[in-house]
């Protein structure tokens, strides 16, 4: 094996890594969210991004970015999402075709509920996850990350 590929797979294993971390944290969230609230990890996502716009919208391009979704796949989202009345759908006076999406009051209170069963479920599963060595240096990584300003 050469230099170049000792650093392919240098970057496959932390990839694989970084994987296996997300792994574990999403099914720990996943579980959690789902039976105390009845919210996935990935509807959860869609909530905490809009409540952060400080009383502003969202383009359904910027959520899918948010949520790391397909088009597609954030418009079934949020048409369930809607359906739920959990959110809205804006059409953009200045772009027809421009749709922003906003959290709705029952959406703002199902987030406060679930933010702290999030934050638990996170912080328990990173605990976890530190204690696997291969794991480690990812989860200290993390916790070094500056706050949000």
């Amino acid at each position: 094996m050469g230099i170049a590929d000792d650093a392919v797979e240098v970057r496959a294993q932390g990839w694989r890594t970084l994987a296996a971390l997300h792994g574990l944290l999403e099914t720990a969230l996943e579980r959690e969210l789902t039976s105390a609230h009845d919210l996935s990890v990935v509807e959860y996502t869609v909530l905490d991004a809009l409540s952060r716009q400080d009383g502003w919208h969202l383009r359904m391009s910027q959520l899918a970015r948010a949520a790391a979704l397909s088009s597609s796949a954030t418009t079934r989202l949020v048409t369930r999402l809607e359906d739920r009345k959990l959110l809205k759908r804006i059409l953009c006076e200045d772009d027809r075709r421009g749709i922003y999406t906003e959290l709705t009051p029952a959406g703002s209170r199902l987030l406060a509920a679930a933010r702290p069963t999030h934050d638990r479920v996170l912080e328990q599963a990173l605990e976890q996850a530190v204690q696997t060595p291969e794991l480690a240096p990812l989860v200290d990584a993390l916790h070094r990350l500056p706050a949000p300003a």
